[in-house]
């Protein structure tokens, strides 16, 4: 085809590229291949020696710009690769597919960090409170913020809004749906939020005190923007998805959304088989720090290392370094471990994560004894005399 040697229009782009590291496993002698494999699958996915074009080659072309072998690790490289900006097309759907679309479906290849330059930035506002947006919210500076979920599936609206208000009574800063609740007939959405809402709103009347209601919202494209629009007009005062089952874009649209304009979590629900194996994937950086932030999240919710999940403290430290790596004009989110977090462990988690975490701690609040607001205090006075 005369247009893939010569071409009757010449590309002339900005020369702009975004970068991304990936970690290769291989020997010294694949890992070129491998790379130039990347680059190719990532942009064209056509074979490069029938593109004779030098525009095509030298500016859609993913291009390699460093290999470098990992001491000690046997076979583990890391690849850094740019893109020319215009590939991505100022959409993060485009932007996600050109850092890992296809080379997501080859072993041996982990999309490890991402570095965007000015000329991306302008698509993605990214959170609209993040970090100190929540703590302005809650007027709580310079502490770990103290979150609880409402749970077990099987409780009516009724005895999870009584939850709620003996919740807020007890020093918690935020509340959020468990993300199994959705709208089950035996837990009706709009009647759960509505008396969930109404019981922290009467709790923070009585005690003076800010806390913030997260409903969960995920659910089907179709119904899930008028979710968060009845949330927010139910007295909801954030929202929680799960990008894993409604999309990265979704959380995108609703962070940015104006009917909205309330804090978002992001639940990693489904999200685990991106991330398990070290050797492909996306690392824990990327996919609940760096993507949660593009997309506009205020706060990620994860497995702490220790507890129900297979996450070590390796995993967390990476993934709390997404959170608040330098990302241009976008701001820093919370992280949120999670996933059977107890009370005897508050203070070995502050000192691991530092002021800055939201700590998640769900059932056992409830093994405490049958005062659930004098636990919650208990959770709130072990987090302050950590911090001294």
């Amino acid at each position: 085809m005369d247009y893939l040697q010569t071409g009757s229009e010449k590309l002339s782009l900005s020369g702009e590229r975004f970068k991304a590291v990936y970690r290769l496993t291989g020997n010294a002698l694949e890992v070129g291949a491998m790379a130039q494999d990347i680059c190719i699958e990532q942009t064209i996915e056509f074979p490069p020696d029938l593109v004779g074009r030098t525009d095509i080659r030298d500016q859609v072309f993913g291009r390699v710009e460093a290999i470098r072998s990992l001491p000690g690790t046997g076979g583990i490289f890391e690849v850094e690769i740019s893109y020319g900006v215009e590939t991505a097309a100022g959409e993060l759907t485009q932007l996600v597919n050109v850092l890992f679309g296809n080379s997501s479906l080859k072993p041996g290849i982990c999309l490890v960090d991402v570095q965007l330059p000015a000329g991306l930035w302008q698509y993605f506002p990214g959170p609209r409170f993040g970090r100190s947006g929540l703590r302005e919210l809650l007027a709580a500076p310079g502490r770990p913020l103290l979150c609880t979920a409402l749970k077990p599936m099987g409780l009516s609206p009724v005895e999870l809004a009584d939850l709620a208000f003996r919740f807020a009574l007890g020093e918690i800063d935020m509340i959020k749906d468990d993300h199994g609740l959705t709208d089950q007939v035996f837990c009706p959405f709009a009647e759960r939020v509505a008396r969930a809402a109404e019981a922290v709103a009467k709790a923070n009347a009585l005690t003076g005190r800010r806390c913030l209601y997260f409903p969960n919202i995920t659910a089907p494209i179709d119904r899930i923007l008028e979710r968060a629009r009845l949330a927010k007009r139910l007295g909801a005062s954030g929202i929680m998805v799960a990008p894993g089952l409604a999309g990265l874009d979704t959380v995108r649209f609703l962070a940015a959304h104006p009917d909205i304009g309330l804090p978002v979590l992001s639940h990693p629900a489904l999200q685990g088989t991106y991330s398990l194996r070290s050797a492909d994937g996306i690392s824990h950086r990327v996919l609940y720090g760096q993507f949660n932030r593009l997309a506009g999240a205020d706060a990620c919710i994860f497995p702490n290392y220790g507890g129900r999940f297979p996450f070590t403290p390796d995993d967390c430290r990476h993934l709390v370094s997404g959170t608040g790596c330098e990302m241009g004009h976008i701001r820093p989110i919370f992280p949120m471990p999670a996933g059977g977090l107890r009370l005897d462990r508050v203070a070995e988690l502050i000192d691991f994560y530092g002021p800055d975490v939201i700590l998640l701690i769900g059932g056992d609040l409830h093994r405490h004894g049958p005062d659930i607001s004098e636990n919650c205090r208990k959770f709130a006075r072990l987090a302050q005399q950590t911090l001294g």
